[in-house]
């Protein structure tokens, strides 16, 4: 009687697992879906410095077979709005979302909310600085490496020796855990080296009242450490308003290409931006293709790109990618 008993509840526990698998390839398989879809959400997506990035994500979204879709977005959001758009997403069917969080410390409370309705990547990390503390995995460059990068080709070119040379940093934003890495690597290359820092200028540059570098003091170099500010530092040097400062900088644009090429930026560290959106999406498929599957962080590498170096093949390959 008690081996029937055991072998009855046994076939009830089997029952019970198999009607959970056929519930969850039912809801996987909704709405008569045949491939999973996966939502991106970056602040202003037109802007040319995601043109790698989403590259990276359709080739990714081609060799994973997955249905990819990338939101249309303006400037800086905030977190309500961001919110608001992922979960427009997930109601559209998105099985998963890759997410730009925005520049607020209560972005990753909201994000770590939505999780618990979809899978969530970051391509960059929080405001808040505390990477060991976040639970979200993340697809980014090596941002620290990037800025000693940026450091030791501006120390080569006048070997080693810069007693005596003054510095302006220029940053899109001081706030965020990716800009101070980019700052903290260079410096820590520059220390003991006689280069002194003599301002710093952050913050969203097209809100910057007009001829803002301009009315900075006079530097040997300026350094710009994202893609906007190299930019910006490109037109102010082109128009003549940086007081004869060379330019030294990172960058992922086919503009920032331009101020190299013209010989306006002395030196380019490009991000493999490629790689990111290539990544972030592998990282999604595997979670939906495997339910336990834990997310990994992933960090990408930079190429170092000088004038005289623009036309190698190597970087012909990393150009294709910004001009896709």
């Amino acid at each position: 009687m008690k081996n029937s008993k055991r072998l009855f509840i046994l076939i009830e526990a089997v029952l019970a697992v198999m009607v959970m698998v056929l519930a969850f390839v039912m809801l996987r398989e909704r709405n008569g879906k045949d491939l999973d879809k996966v939502s991106v959400i970056i602040q202003n997506s037109d802007d040319g410095q995601w043109s790698a990035f989403k590259y990276g994500l359709r080739m990714a979204a081609e060799d994973l077979k997955l249905e990819m879709f990338v939101v249309s977005t303006g400037g800086p959001l905030t977190v309500e709005e961001e919110k608001n758009l992922i979960e427009r997403e997930i109601e559209n069917g998105a099985d998963a979302v890759i997410v730009q969080p925005t520049l607020r410390d209560d972005a990753e409370k909201m994000l770590l909310k939505m999780e618990k309705k979809v899978p969530v990547m970051l391509v960059e990390h929080t405001a808040s600085g505390e990477k060991e503390a976040s639970m979200i995995p993340t697809a980014e460059p090596d941002n620290y490496a990037m800025g000693t990068a940026l450091a030791e080709e501006l120390l080569k070119d006048y070997n080693g020796n810069l007693d005596g040379k003054t510095l302006g940093i220029l940053q899109e934003n001081d706030s965020t855990e990716a800009a101070r890495n980019r700052q903290k690597g260079f410096a820590d290359v520059l220390k003991e080296t006689g280069a002194e820092i003599c301002w710093s200028v952050s913050g969203p540059l097209m809100e910057k009242e007009e001829n803002f570098l301009g009315i900075q003091p006079g530097v040997d170099f300026v350094i710009a450490l994202d893609n906007d500010s190299l930019i910006t530092a490109g037109e102010y040097s082109a128009a003549k308003n940086l007081h004869g400062a060379l330019v030294y900088g990172i960058g992922n644009s086919t503009e920032a290409v331009y101020y190299l090429d013209t010989g306006i930026a002395e030196c380019l560290v490009v991000p493999d931006a490629f790689n990111v959106g290539y990544q972030s999406l592998t990282e999604a498929a595997k979670r939906l293709g495997k339910y336990f599957y834990k997310m990994q962080d992933r960090t990408v590498s930079y190429t170092v790109i000088r004038r005289d170096t623009l036309f190698s093949k190597e970087n012909q390959e990393v150009l294709f990618t910004m001009s896709q």
